[in-house]
């Protein structure tokens, strides 16, 4: 079965790499110390609320860091019948690794509510939220921790058997604060992530 991905497809994601180096260069500066988890846990995982974090069972497999887009679309609102809203559609960003090389791209999988994370080697993990997302900015969109779905592997990949996602150290994304002007509107608003990807403990 052929991926239902959004227009965000690979040919069209990776030829923009060079554009969004600058902004890594300043991610991955801003995000050299993170804070840890305490020790006896995880060393390499962040520092949660305490409803975003992972089950004990689960370690740290792989940490990305995203440059991309989260992308609204303006639809019909409910409160007005003349008036638009935003409404969140996809994400759209390249996956870098701690030295700045390009790991693997995310997208929306099957809509908004299951998004996707793809190696270049071709593994794949699909996640679902079953946890409310918390806001630790009013500048950026939430924090959230994922439920691995399903997980698809064509080649040896970094997020074989994953079975979390978490989605920290978010910057920008939120959608415009005015509204949208005629439906069908698309508005691509810059944002920045880390993303912590774990598996069971053997």
């Amino acid at each position: 079965m052929k991926n239902s991905r959004t227009a965000s497809a690979r040919p069209g994601l990776f030829p923009a790499v060079n554009l969004v180096a600058p902004v890594l260069v300043l991610l991955l500066g801003a995000c050299a110390s993170p804070s840890r988890a305490e020790p006896g846990n995880d060393n390499r995982a962040p520092t949660v609320p305490a409803t975003l974090e992972v089950p004990d069972g689960n370690k740290v497999s792989f940490h990305a860091y995203a440059v991309g887009v989260q992308i609204y679309v303006a639809t019909a609102s409910t409160n007005s019948p003349t008036g638009f809203v935003w409404t969140f559609r996809a994400p759209e960003a390249v996956l870098y690794d701690a030295d700045g090389n390009v790991v693997g791209m995310h997208y929306a999988f099957a809509g908004p509510t299951r998004p996707a994370w793809e190696s270049e080697s071709g593994s794949r993990v699909v996640g679902a939220r079953t946890v409310a997302p918390v806001i630790v900015s009013s500048n950026a969109i939430p924090w959230l921790i994922l439920s691995a779905v399903s997980t698809n592997t064509i080649g040896p990949g970094i997020f074989e058997r994953t079975t979390y996602v978490q989605r920290v150290n978010t910057t920008g994304g939120l959608a415009p604060a005015n509204a949208p002007t005629q439906l069908g509107q698309e508005a691509r608003v810059p944002y920045t992530a880390e993303y912590f990807f774990y598996r069971a403990q053997k």
